[in-house]
Formats: C-alpha cells, structure tokens, sequence
C-alpha cells in the first residue's frame, strides 16, 4: 500500500522506483499485486502517464490516511527513542557542497548513524511537498510565510574578476565604473546589484552580462577564465584570492549579505527527525560564527 500511494504521489512507476531505490519492475509487480489482492484495478496505465480509478482515489485517500498516522507513530516514538531512527531526503544550494552546512550534516550523520540522509546539492529552485523533500536549504531573503523556517546564517558576498581581465581594464574607484565591464550573470539574480559601504552609502548599478548561468560553480570557473565580474559568496572564492586567480574589487563596496534558512512544512511527515536535524544544525553554524567572529 505505501508503494501504491508513492506512485500516486510520484506520477509514474519509474519515479516511485527512483525515490525508493527499487527496480521500476518491482514497483509495477507490488502495485498488481495489491490490485490482485483486492480484486480492483487501482491504476490506469498508458505508455505516458498514469491515473487513478474511482476505486484507486478512495483507496488512495485511505492509504495516506495510514501512513499519515505511521508517521506520526514513528515521530512519537523518535522522540523517546535515544537512537532516532528514519530517512530524510534534504536539497541544499549545489555551491554549499564543500561548506560549514555539509561539514554539519556529515557530523549529524556520524552522530545519529540510524537517520539515513538522502541530499540533492543543484541551485536549481525546488519545491518542498511537490518536489519530496523533507527540508530544503534556501540562500535569500524569505517570502514564502506558508513553510516553517529558521536562519542558519549569512552568507558573505564580494565582487571579483579574474587577474587577467582587471589588469585590462583601469581599477575601478566607484560602482559605476563596472557597468562598462563583462559581466558573468547568476541566473536567478536580477540584473541590477545594490552595492553598499559601511557609512552606509548605496549604489545601484546593471550587469550588462556576456555570460549567464544557473550553476554557482560554474559562474566561480568562467570567472577565473578571465570572461568578466562576478558577484560570488566569500568562502568560494577565498582560494581563487589566495592564488592570485582572483582579485577583489571595490573592496569597500559590498553586495548584500544573504541569509540561509532550513526551510520545511509545518506538516512534515518526520516532524521529530526534521526538528532533530534544523537544530542541530543551526547549533553548529551558532558555534561556528562565535569561533570565527573577532574577539573585542
């Protein structure tokens, strides 16, 4: 009944075998099974998709109504239980692959060894309940009011280009003096950049961009190909500025600070496990911050 249901909520055999690491074979076998076993055909089955009978939708309602109840039984006993037990599947910014987050969720994983964690790491936008995640991690300012969220910190922007490209170009002294410069575009950005000092001075400027991409990475690569200015997260771009590849511009100028939030559904199906999980990490980033922060 539980792999009934996850096709139902995957569309397809293929992505309920996917989610459930199950051969797409197996899936569609349980799912004659049952319908065998009740003597019903619950599905209707094309080359392209499925859909549900009359009798699949009641059926359907009742089966999320069990498991909606076993979750809730699991949470109950996870909350007693001293060795938390479950799966959470988790998105997370492809660029936090090699981050203070990662490293968190690796000591959570070696600390709570029953929670199996399945990550997806692509800066491509996802959905919590349409897309199956239990918590997704989201770098920007929230707008969303309808998921729970918690801040695990703020993320640190500079604006670089590669050495070769500025050594072209007269050192800028103001932001306006990029808008003549290439530009590598971060494609869920806008186009214009506010641009702040600590007096509190502010600029607006556009990116007139040769260059645009969805991949984090790949916009810290084309830069260090000498194509243009980017604006990129610090901790990115630190060996880039160690090496010399990179160089920093108007240094007293900087981007916004983004902040970064654990976001999940007030209805979560792990509710205990998805809780255990945000605290834990906000703790470690907490700490973190509080070591990195400069005495006085």
């Amino acid at each position: 009944m539980a792999i009934f249901a996850r096709v139902v909520d995957e569309g397809s055999f293929r992505g309920a075998a996917k989610s459930l690491n199950l051969a797409p074979s197996r899936i569609s076998q349980n799912v004659s099974n049952l319908e065998d076993y009740l003597g019903v055909t619950l599905l209707y089955r094309t080359t392209r998709k499925i859909s549900l009978t009359s009798e699949g939708k009641m059926f359907y309602n009742r089966v999320a109504d069990m498991l909606r109840t076993a979750e809730a039984g699991l949470n109950d006993l996870n909350m007693l239980s001293l060795e938390p037990i479950g799966h959470l599947k988790m998105s997370l910014p492809a660029f936090m692959a090699s981050s203070s987050i990662s490293l968190a969720i690796a000591e959570f994983s070696r600390q709570y060894p029953q929670i199996k964690l399945s990550l997806s790491y692509s800066d491509r936008p996802v959905g919590l309940l349409d897309d199956g995640f239990d918590i997704n991690i989201r770098v920007g300012w929230l707008t969303d009011s309808s998921m729970m969220a918690r801040k695990l910190g703020e993320i640190e922007r500079i604006i670089v280009a590669g050495s070769e490209y500025a050594k072209k170009h007269p050192e800028p002294m103001h932001p306006k003096d990029l808008e003549s410069w290439d530009w590598i575009n971060y494609q869920q950005r806008g186009d214009n950049i506010e641009l702040t000092t600590r007096s509190g001075e502010s600029e607006k400027i556009s990116d007139q961009y040769q260059l645009q991409t969805d991949n984090i990475d790949a916009m810290l690569y084309f830069t260090k190909q000498n194509l243009g200015v980017s604006v990129l997260p610090w901790n990115i771009v630190e060996d880039g500025l160690q090496s010399g590849k990179l160089v920093q511009l108007l240094p007293d100028w900087k981007p916004k600070t983004l902040g970064y939030y654990a976001v999940w559904a007030d209805t979560s199906r792990r509710e205990s496990l998805t809780l255990l999980l945000v605290r834990f990490l906000a703790d470690k980033e907490k700490k973190r911050e509080a070591l990195d922060r400069p005495e006085g």
